[in-house]
């Protein structure tokens, strides 16, 4: 049987490998086109609506463990995780299937735009290993070390939830059919 030192060994090297294989194949997909398929332009509002659900989410899930709703704030945990991966299955699908959609607007509004973009990109790199080691210390009833990296954890994540929508409503105007 699997000590908790052993378990936590395990999670370690299975979250190290997940934080390096996601971006890494996330980054060579996106410059992959398939060809002579139709382009799922009807993607990106369904995302950036699971990236807004999930920012909801993340906020509940913080009040239910703060009123003692453990079970609900696992729950609610769980299926934001779920989300994520949700979202980002179709990103790629998208982005495989349409090219990239340049930013259309003018002046200081462009600047705003790509800093939320390049900190969106970032952090959603950032929040991958962040997630799964917060979730893992929660499973392996590390409550306190769970606690002390949320407190970290949900900032950030909270932060690439809601850019996500934020870069979806700049850059919709902009795409084309």
């Amino acid at each position: 049987m699997d000590t908790i030192a052993q378990k936590e060994k395990k999670f370690n090297r299975l979250i190290t490998l997940i934080s390096i294989i996601v971006p890494v194949v996330v980054a060579l997909l996106f410059g992959v086109k398939i060809p002579n398929v139709e382009r799922l332009g009807f993607l990106p509002p369904i995302y950036a609506f699971i990236n807004g659900l999930t920012a909801v989410l993340l906020v509940f899930a913080v009040w239910a463990i703060k009123n003692g709703k453990r079970q609900l704030h696992q729950n609610t945990m769980t299926t934001c995780i779920a989300l994520s991966a949700l979202f980002l299955v179709m990103y790629i699908a998208y982005h495989m299937t349409a090219e990239s959609t340049p930013f259309g607007g003018q002046g200081w509004i462009k600047y705003v735009y790509y800093v939320i973009l390049i900190s969106h990109i970032a952090l959603s790199v950032i929040i991958i290993p962040l997630v799964l080691k917060t979730y893992s210390r929660a499973y392996l009833k590390q409550f306190e070390a769970h606690r002390k990296l949320a407190r970290i954890t949900f900032p950030i994540w909270l932060y690439v939830a809601i850019t996500g929508v934020v870069v979806y409503a700049m850059i919709s105007p902009y795409y084309t059919n």
